[in-house]
């Protein structure tokens, strides 16, 4: 299976992002959405998991895939090219950065923090924008 984790690299909001401050993302009624899981996910632990972690468990909650069949869920899901977290509506419409350390685990940063603002202006990695929601 390839590795589909990024490694010393950040991801900056998408150039037409409307948010200029960060929002963390809210549940639409009873279930939560895509952004809500991984916005916890990596709010609540920092450089605790990886892009593939992160997609996977998106996945696997909004599937209702239990403890038992993940292993092989995570592999079958993997099987197939899966979006990147270039995608995820964070950067692109939250105003969230999104780093990913030496070992690929991520974090999350408000745009309008100063840790933002180092790392997209640190040389020492590779830098991407979140994709843009509309065609230029």
């Amino acid at each position: 299976m390839k590795d589909m984790n990024h490694y010393n690299t950040f991801i900056q909001v998408a150039e037409d992002c409307p948010a200029s401050m960060a929002i963390i993302p809210k549940a639409k009624g009873e279930s939560k959405t895509v952004p809500v899981i991984q916005y916890e996910m990596i709010s609540n632990h920092p450089y605790q998991y990886t892009q593939e972690d992160v997609l996977f468990e998106v996945f696997a909650e909004r599937n209702h895939i239990s403890e038992n069949e993940r292993v092989t869920a995570r592999e079958k899901f993997f099987s197939k090219g899966q979006p990147c977290l270039r995608t995820s509506a964070l950067g692109k419409r939250y105003g969230w950065g999104i780093h990913h350390n030496a070992q690929g685990k991520v974090a999350i940063y408000a745009v309008e923090s100063e840790e933002y603002i180092k790392l997209m202006n640190y040389k020492g990695i590779t830098q991407f924008k979140a994709m843009r929601s509309k065609r230029a």
